[in-house]
C-alpha cells in the first residue's frame, strides 16, 4: 500500500491510499480519480516528503504497545483501574446507586453508564467520574 498527497485543479488538498504506484498510475490514466472535496477529476500528486525512521536499527514497535508518554500513562491508568476495581458492565449506575444507598457493600467499580444515568448519579450526589478510555472488547 502507498499513500499519496493529492490536489485537484480547484486547490483542494487530500490524501488517498493505493495498492501500489502502478495502481495509482492506472487509475489516473483511466480518469478514475476525483477530488475527495469537490469531485473534480483533474487530480494530481502533490509534493510529498518521504517518511523516514530516525533510527533504522531500532526494533519495530508493536501497535499494541504504547508509543509515547501519554499512551504509556493511559495504559498504566487502565491497568490500575482494572486491577483495583470490579467491572460491572452496564449495571454501573445501578451498582453505584445501591452502594451509595447502603444496599450493597461499598467497593471500587468501573463499567458503562448512559449519559442520562451518569447525570442523575451526579445530581443525586453520588461520586462518579468518566474514565478516559473505553472498556476492552469481550470476545468468545
Amino acid at each position: 500500500m502507498i499513500r499519496y498527497d493529492l490536489t485537484c485543479k480547484n486547490g483542494h488538498a487530500f490524501d488517498s491510499w493505493f495498492a501500489s504506484a502502478s495502481a495509482y498510475d492506472a487509475l489516473e490514466r483511466a480518469g478514475q480519480l476525483s477530488c475527495a472535496v469537490c469531485g473534480d477529476a483533474r487530480v494530481s500528486k502533490a509534493l510529498m516528503a518521504p517518511s523516514v525512521r530516525e533510527n533504522v536499527k531500532a526494533p519495530a514497535r508493536r501497535l499494541s504497545e504504547p508509543g509515547n508518554p501519554l499512551e504509556r500513562a493511559m495504559a498504566e491508568l487502565r491497568r490500575k483501574v482494572e486491577s483495583s476495581s470490579d467491572y460491572v458492565g452496564d449495571a454501573f449506575a445501578r451498582e453505584a446507586r445501591a452502594m451509595h444507598e447502603g444496599k450493597t457493600p461499598e467497593r471500587a467499580i468501573h463499567g458503562e453508564a448512559r449519559l442520562d444515568e451518569a447525570r442523575r448519579l451526579i445530581e443525586d450526589g453520588i461520586p462518579v467520574a468518566p474514565l478516559p478510555f473505553a472498556p476492552k472488547r469481550r470476545t468468545n
